[in-house]
């Protein structure tokens, strides 16, 4: 299904859009989001949620990490790779 497994692209287009939407500037897929000034730790937190409920993945422990929510294009990763997990383990 491809709402489970979204392209890298789309991911990451939908990210630069959620993000341009929250904080009225344009950022590119490589782009520190934290370094540039454009995140605080409690829109990391948003951030989490969003990702969570947009992609039907559950972000914890080890993946909370910061650096997993740096850019757009980490994020994407993130997601992928959680999805990935989910389906291998789905009847596990």
């Amino acid at each position: 299904m491809t709402d489970q497994h979204t392209s890298t692209d789309a991911v990451e287009s939908e990210l630069l859009d959620f993000l341009a939407g929250q904080t009225r500037s344009r950022w590119e897929p490589e782009t520190d989001l934290f370094a540039a000034g454009g995140l605080s730790s409690l829109f990391a937190m948003q951030l989490v949620v969003h990702l969570e409920k947009s992609y039907g993945i559950a972000i914890r422990g080890a993946d909370l990490r910061l650096d997993n929510f740096r850019s757009a294009r980490l994020m994407s990763a993130l997601v992928r790779r959680l999805q990935a997990a989910q389906s291998d383990g789905l009847d596990g």
